[in-house]
């Protein structure tokens, strides 16, 4: 482990958007639980991809969801500090 200054431009919970030393853009923390939240709806996705019955389809509609969240929290973020979005 080794500690560095990082750029906090939002702190907002579960949505910080940070810079890291040495990158020209900031990314976006996602915390431990709410990763693993997200791997878990797409492995039951993965698992139930073939039968497609109604569990399957309302998992990807929630992870859509809540990275569709991150993305324009990100995005309000950086427009908000003059950066342009690298994508």
């Amino acid at each position: 482990m080794h500690i560095e200054p990082v750029e906090i431009f939002s702190d907002a919970s579960n949505a910080a958007i940070l810079r890291h030393p040495g990158r020209s853009f900031p990314g976006c923390l996602i915390q431990g639980d709410s990763l693993s939240n997200l791997v878990s709806s797409l492995a039951v996705v993965q698992s139930e991809a073939n039968c497609l019955g109604e569990d399957a389809a309302s998992e990807p509609a929630e992870v859509v969801e809540r990275l569709s969240y991150l993305l324009e929290h990100y995005k309000a973020v950086l427009q908000s500090h003059s950066f342009a979005l690298p994508f």
